[in-house]
């Protein structure tokens, strides 16, 4: 059975050592979507929010969360990010936004957090900018979809899970 990697020996959390791993290209890409009423879409649609461009301030918020994920997340390592992607989708059938980011370095450990909260963070920009007019959005769906690099390699998530 594996073990959790953030606790030691004694069962205290710390931050794990990637020292001796060989630097390898990492990336990961992490998917989801907030679902809200249909007049809250069009109004992001046709530009018409107050606030601005909702969806390019979404964009810039998922790449500042990347950025400083090990600012949030307690045990992450600072990395250093070659890229980060991050593609917003309106959807009229699904009533809502698809967001899907993908995070790459050059390192020691891989970038899954960088791209998880980049998704959560552009989703959250979202909620917060449209708020005003609709409370009962819905942030769902937020996962890993591919994860490349390392020791453990690339892995994806089967076909069938990871549909939109």
């Amino acid at each position: 059975m594996m073990s959790l990697t953030h606790f030691d020996q004694r069962g205290e959390a710390h931050m794990v050592d990637v020292g001796d791993k060989a630097v390898t290209r990492r990336r990961a890409v992490a998917e989801g979507r907030i679902r809200m009423d249909a007049a809250t879409l069009a109004l992001i649609q046709q530009g018409g929010h107050k606030k601005g461009d909702v969806l390019a301030i979404a964009r810039i918020a998922g790449i500042m969360a990347a950025k400083r994920t090990s600012d949030l997340v307690p045990l992450c390592h600072p990395l250093s990010l070659t890229r980060v992607a991050i593609d917003l989708d309106a959807r009229e059938g699904e009533s809502g936004v698809y967001c899907r980011a993908t995070v790459e370095t050059q390192g020691q450990t891989g970038v899954e957090m960088e791209a998880l909260c980049a998704v959560q963070v552009s989703l959250l920009t979202i909620y917060d900018m449209c708020k005003a007019l609709d409370r009962g959005m819905e942030m769902t769906d937020v996962r890993l979809v591919e994860k490349l690099g390392g020791r453990s390699g690339h892995w994806t998530r089967e076909p069938a899970q990871a549909s939109c």
